[in-house]
């Protein structure tokens, strides 16, 4: 490992980690009155947000209203959704989809109309897309303005840890200790607040539709700050992942089924209507399972996408990116369908926060993939990711806008921050990290053990095994991953019931009078996770 060196402090108001829809719009609203540095560890728009097919759910439709989003959101989230946080992002959506809009974002219109999709469980046409990429839609739309207004972004820039300090109400976040890879540069950033905007941890698990950069970092890093974390046995495997699986996996969005394309087992026999009403339609958790047990009683390696069903030019306009990439991998789509199997996708826990993005810590705010609100419960709807990020990054803003209105902090013609030097002679990085067999075993581990389908003694024996891995020594990927690894698997073992994403062999059914509620965990005095009590559930 390249010993970095110790370069100057830097100061900002407001740190934001992450350059995906939350970071950006959150960096955006913060910078009309405070100094704002922006930090992304690769480039600027490589984000879980740019990888995004689908779109964002929200009510701009004749026929849909709020109380139908918020029902579909309190059903897919198996009794776990927040129900006042649910009604508060949901009534905010179409304003968001109004700004994104104005900033630039491309979403589709036929007719002067919003172009709207359905996806699985949702009882209305609320998808607002462009076309099946409209996470880089968004991306792009976003990183222009943030161009055009001169917020500073650094690349390459690998938050290593959170800055904590005593504060008269206890530990309080003050800056990130951060390494800029491309120089082999470490230095200290000090700011008023922190934002992780980090997105997910998908490459926990073997099979993953996240890219690299996926690595569960700001869960990690709060998590040793001290923040509460929550619900983190719930991971979303999306259930349509091109097989075979790359690395990361091939998506098919969920979009195609919304359209009309069906599940089909290798011999043509439909099989989502034996799991749910809805059919191929049905929430992503009921879908992952059901492709599980079907390949499980089939000993088939993958099912099959049919996509005959959508009209041809749905397939050669808005799906054409999803098809055209099939078919680059060799794939004929219309030969009997597309292969697929589940991987993993979303985490619907993280750092738990209030719905204005604050943590437990003082000074420490996200939101994203990386918080937990209450929104997704025990599995999110589909396409409502988006749309938590974009409300809560917005709320988020506005309150620390407030704040600083209120100490005297904000001005309306903000300095920039100062940027770092430029690299030193010869100085580079390719970006492109070596092998690791650790990180390569924990992956598998967790996929086997802490994957769809989950048991007691497997999870048992995944606790054990992670015991001592990512310690020190360990590369920061291999650190996060770990951290990540042990937290589903505390919070997994303390679900003694099968709800939403969790699914238990031994307790296969959900436990209501026991009122589980919310897993909390916080970081024990050796370490490792421990309880921090629960909340009721319902809406």
């Amino acid at each position: 490992m390249r010993r970095e060196a110790a370069a100057p402090a830097l100061e900002a108001d407001v740190v934001v980690v992450g350059s995906g829809i939350a970071g950006l719009t959150f960096a955006l609203r913060m910078a009309r009155g405070a100094s704002v540095l922006l930090l992304t560890k690769k480039h600027r728009a490589e984000s879980n947000t740019n990888w995004a097919r689908g779109g964002i759910a929200a009510v701009m439709g004749a026929d849909d209203d709020a109380e139908l989003h918020v029902g579909d959101t309190l059903v897919a989230g198996a009794g776990l959704c927040h129900g006042d946080v649910v009604r508060r992002i949901v009534a905010d959506g179409p304003a968001r989809i109004a700004d994104l809009w104005a900033w630039g974002t491309a979403f589709q219109r036929d007719h002067g109309a919003w172009s709207l999709g359905r996806e699985g469980g949702h009882s209305r046409r609320r998808i607002v897309h462009a076309g099946d990429r409209t996470g880089r839609a968004i991306e792009t739309a976003l990183l222009d303005r943030a161009a055009a207004r001169g917020l500073t972004i650094l690349e390459d820039h690998r938050v290593d840890d959170l800055v904590v300090h005593d504060d008269p109400r206890g530990p309080a976040v003050g800056g990130v200790e951060v390494v800029d890879d491309a120089r082999g540069v470490r230095r200290t950033v000090h700011a008023r607040a922190v934002f992780l905007a980090t997105g997910g941890c998908g490459r926990v698990y073997r099979h993953t539709t996240n890219p690299a950069i996926a690595t569960g970092d700001g869960v990690a890093m709060a998590f040793r700050a001290g923040a509460r974390i929550s619900n983190m046995e719930f991971i979303q495997f999306h259930p349509t992942a091109l097989h075979p699986t790359e690395d990361p996996a091939f998506l098919i969005s969920e979009a195609l089924r919304g359209e009309g394309a069906v599940l089909r087992r290798l011999d043509g026999t439909p099989f989502m209507d034996r799991y749910h009403a809805l059919g191929s339609l049905a929430p992503r958790d009921v879908v992952a399972r059901a492709i599980a047990r079907e390949l499980q009683d089939s000993a088939d390696d993958h099912v099959r996408l049919d996509v005959s069903g959508i009209p041809p030019e749905l397939r050669a306009g808005r799906f054409a990116s999803t098809l055209d990439g099939v078919r680059e991998r060799g794939i004929d789509p219309d030969d009997g369908g597309i292969p697929v199997v589940p991987a993993a996708h979303y985490v619907c826990g993280g750092i738990w926060t209030d719905e204005v993005g604050r943590s437990s810590v003082p000074g420490l705010l996200a939101a994203g993939e990386v918080a937990c609100t209450g929104l997704h419960g025990a599995n999110r709807l589909a396409s409502n990711s988006l749309l938590e990020a974009v409300v809560v990054a917005h709320r988020a803003a506005t309150a620390l806008e407030d704040d600083f209105r209120a100490e005297g902090r904000w001005s309306e013609r903000p300095l920039p921050p100062a940027a770092p030097e430029g690299a030193p002679e010869g100085a580079g990085s390719s970006g492109v990290a070596p092998a690791d067999p650790e990180v390569d075993a924990l992956r598998s581990l967790m996929w086997e053990h802490a994957g769809i389908a989950r048991s007691v003694a497997g999870l048992e024996e995944a606790r054990e095994r992670l015991q001592g891995v990512g310690g020190p020594g360990a590369t920061p990927e291999l650190r996060n991953l770990a951290t990540v690894a042990r937290l589903i698997v505390a919070c997994a073992l303390s679900r003694r019931e099968s709800r939403g994403l969790h699914w238990l062999r031994e307790h296969p059914w959900r436990d209501n009078e026991s009122c589980l509620g919310d897993t909390h965990v916080v970081r024990g005095p050796h370490g490792a996770p421990v309880p921090a009590g629960r909340d009721g559930i319902g809406p």
